[in-house]
């Protein structure tokens, strides 16, 4: 397996698929890269790089005591940049990757990169609070920390099941091979990284990094995403970033890298290649 190993000794798995303009992809969590198959494969076969690894604690990467937090998750996909010597990449973040992908954005600069998407992304801040009204309470994510330790194989079946595909929604389509697939992913990852995790993508404050932004940048949200309000992410970040191209899924739930994955590669498509 390809693999580079981090500043503190941490080995981080990738996969780098096709040739091209770099597109590197920053997974949700408790994901990995597997993730973004669909997206991958659609770029690749229209003459696109892509690369997408496993967050530290996640998938087939090392799962340390230390550093599950967005400063060390954006200095190891700044590593793996490096590592790659890739130039002129765009960075496709989805939910908690969103956020590994701002802070890279605030800790490294844009020297190497070109573009931006946020896909159903966590900025600026998922934590309800007075300045944050539209957030998510604490005890949402206390109740997942909870639930986490109690027994997290289910947690990952109950959220497969219910709100992060909108399976729990009239009508829905998503199949249970797709709901199978995303308990897997997380079964992969190492509790104490997820468990930390949790803290990381729900309570850091990424407006600071969004004012950085200087590089054409698109979100995308769906409006019915019941894991990641709107309201609390995409819709304020769209009004932190320089004229980013914003674009609302009518009725997708969170996991909408799968489930209106042809829409959504299609927007990639066209705006990689403007």
């Amino acid at each position: 397996m390809s693999k580079i190993k981090t500043k503190d000794g941490t080995r981080i798995y990738y996969k780098d698929w096709g040739a091209g303009p770099p597109v590197v992809f920053s997974h949700g969590w408790p994901l990995n890269a597997d993730s973004w198959e669909s997206q991958m494969m659609f770029l690749v076969a229209n003459g696109y790089r892509c690369i997408a690894h496993d967050r530290r604690g996640h998938g087939r990467s090392d799962q340390p005591s230390d550093g599950n937090d967005m400063d060390t998750y954006a200095d190891d996909l700044s590593q793996l940049i490096e590592s790659l010597d890739l130039k002129s990449a765009a960075l496709v973040g989805f939910s908690a990757g969103g956020g590994e992908v701002t802070r890279y954005v605030g800790r490294h600069g844009t020297q190497r990169i070109a573009k931006v998407a946020l896909i159903g992304a966590v900025p600026p801040l998922m934590l309800k609070s007075p300045s944050n009204p539209d957030g998510v309470p604490i005890e949402r994510y206390d109740g997942t920390r909870l639930a986490s330790l109690t027994g997290r194989s289910q947690l990952y079946r109950d959220i497969a099941s219910g709100p992060f595909y909108g399976a729990n929604r009239p009508g829905s389509t998503v199949s249970q091979g797709t709901m199978d697939s995303f308990w897997l992913q997380g079964m992969q990852a190492g509790l104490k990284g997820t468990y930390e995790c949790i803290r990381a993508f729900s309570e850091t404050d990424f407006s600071a990094d969004l004012a950085k932004f200087d590089m054409p940048t698109l979100i995308i949200h769906g409006d019915d995403d019941q894991i990641v309000p709107l309201a609390a992410s995409s819709l304020r970040s769209s009004k932190l970033v320089g004229n980013p191209i914003l674009k609302i899924y009518a009725g997708a739930p969170h996991g909408l890298t799968v489930t209106h994955k042809d829409q959504l590669n299609a927007d990639l498509l066209t705006f990689l290649g403007t």
